[in-house]
């Protein structure tokens, strides 16, 4: 895994099209429990080289019912974007992950962690890489999370440019993120016991 962290974080592969230098942000251990795959670093993730050092990453760490110390730990989460580096900005937020990434690197640093028991996977853009029974719309397959158990629960972006989907949305707080918590919460449990043996 280490072999393949530094790999991924001296990648320039998609170096033309990007804003900054590449600065591929990646958190993995081979003993990561939970994956979350989101879509792509935002300019201020970009200029941290810390994933989720965001108010996405506020909202985040709230919906799992962690906190940042647990959160950062990498034999828990593993933190994989679609997109390694901040695409640069659109008309209206921004640019896409770059496609690059995820066929390049994925495989490898997932198949490398041998303890994943769940896998979030964020927006729409890694929804439609690892679902092959994504729905028409985000809302679509984040209301049927169900399906995807118990391998992945799919999630909205935790931008909070999306407040107003979720006061549109009210069954997302009052289910899912229910199940998300008391999922984080059991295996944040069996970690602990198996610590303490």
């Amino acid at each position: 895994m280490d072999t393949i962290l530094s790999e991924i974080r001296k990648c320039t592969v998609c170096k033309e099209f990007l804003p900054n230098a590449p600065r591929p942000i990646i958190q993995a251990s081979s003993v990561s429990k939970i994956v979350i795959i989101g879509q792509a670093p935002g300019q201020r993730v970009q200029d941290s080289g810390i994933p989720w050092d965001d108010a996405s990453g506020n909202n985040l760490r709230e919906w799992l019912g962690v906190d940042k110390q647990t959160f950062y730990n990498e034999k828990i989460f593993a933190l994989v974007p679609i997109g390694f580096c901040f695409p640069g900005s659109g008309k209206s937020g921004d640019l896409p992950p770059r496609p690059e990434c995820a066929p390049l690197w994925h495989q490898q640093v997932l198949k490398s962690m041998t303890a994943v028991k769940l896998t979030l996977l964020i927006g729409q853009y890694a929804q439609h890489y690892y679902l092959k029974t994504a729905k028409m719309t985000l809302t679509e397959t984040v209301k049927n999370y169900k399906e995807y158990l118990p391998a992945y629960i799919p999630l909205p972006h935790p931008s909070p440019r999306n407040n107003i989907w979720q006061k549109k949305n009210e069954w997302f707080k009052e289910s899912l993120l229910h199940v998300l918590r008391e999922k984080v919460k059991s295996l944040l449990n069996e970690t602990k016991i198996k610590h303490t043996k």
